[in-house]
């Protein structure tokens, strides 16, 4: 189980237990929704908290936190620490690869900044994304392969970047 804390006002636990559950406070309930899509696709059992406050602070403290709770597992020893996933949300389909590079980039194809999420603008989304991969040290790529509503794009995201860590966070197999 890995914890990370920013201050007081926020407390995050990220288990790869394979149960696929999350607990989510953010402040924000649709990134709240994003976040347990995030967690059931990742097989994570994940727990994050988040005083309230400034809703687009809220978001980009989570994205750091979990990506400090993720941290050492990507890098734990016999970890894959690379993931990928396509996966789709009714009309949406992104795709979404990993890898615990030490070297944090997010490149997207996907412009979400005239998307609302909970009513904050869309570019909230990309903080967050942002913020994981500093905290955790990956590489993100995210492509929107075809998506017409925000929100379904954003799930069909949501759920491919679990899956991604999800893989990421798994022991590879050996070949004996």
């Amino acid at each position: 189980m890995a914890s990370g804390q920013s201050g007081a006002e926020l407390r995050v636990r990220a288990a790869v237990s394979g149960e696929g559950e999350g607990r989510v406070e953010t402040g924000v309930p649709a990134l709240d929704h994003l976040l347990s899509l995030l967690a059931r696709y990742a097989a994570f059992r994940l727990e994050l908290e988040v005083e309230p406050g400034a809703p687009a602070a809220e978001v980009t403290a989570a994205g750091r936190a979990l990506g400090q709770a993720l941290r050492p597992q990507l890098r734990e020893r016999g970890a894959r620490g690379h993931g990928s996933a396509v996966l789709p949300q009714d009309e949406a389909l992104a795709q979404v690869v990993v890898e615990a590079s030490d070297r944090p980039l997010v490149v997207a194809n996907v412009d979400l900044s005239e998307a609302r999420l909970g009513g904050l603008g869309g570019d909230v989304i990309a903080d967050f994304l942002r913020e994981l991969a500093e905290g955790a040290g990956l590489t993100v790529h995210v492509r929107l392969i075809e998506g017409q509503s925000p929100q379904h794009a954003l799930e069909a995201i949501f759920k491919a970047l679990g899956a991604s860590l999800g893989q990421a966070c798994q022991a590879t197999q050996r070949k004996e």
